[in-house]
């Protein structure tokens, strides 16, 4: 059973940044990603990780975020989510994902807030 711990949220002004941090009590050689969810939203992806260690992001995040992990080869353990230019549309939820031997797994989740 792989437990995935996220850190980093917080209450930001518009414009800020934030980073926020995945870690998986197992290595994943799978993918591993952050989601997000706005109050009376549908979940949505905001931007993943492959194993192959090549990133894709939503629209509405490309240019502002960045995924990233420590690992040289495909099996991490830790994804971080560098958030910069951050609007108040931001705001949600944000949980850490992986697919590990066929079994999806999730983090409790991590509020951030963007608001003056």
């Amino acid at each position: 059973q792989v437990q995935l711990v996220e850190s980093g949220g917080g209450l930001v002004q518009p414009g800020e940044s934030l980073r926020l941090s995945c870690t998986a009590s197992e290595k994943i050689p799978g993918i591993m990603a952050w989601y997000r969810q706005a109050p009376g939203q549908q979940r949505e992806l905001a931007a993943l990780i492959l194993d192959n260690l090549s990133t894709k992001y939503a629209d509405s995040v490309k240019g502002r975020f960045t995924i990233s992990t420590t690992s040289r080869d495909n099996v991490k353990n830790t994804i971080d989510l560098q958030m910069n230019s951050l609007k108040p549309e931001d705001t949600a939820v944000y949980s850490c994902y992986a697919e590990h031997f066929g079994r999806e797994y999730w983090g409790q989740g991590t509020q951030v807030t963007v608001s003056s």
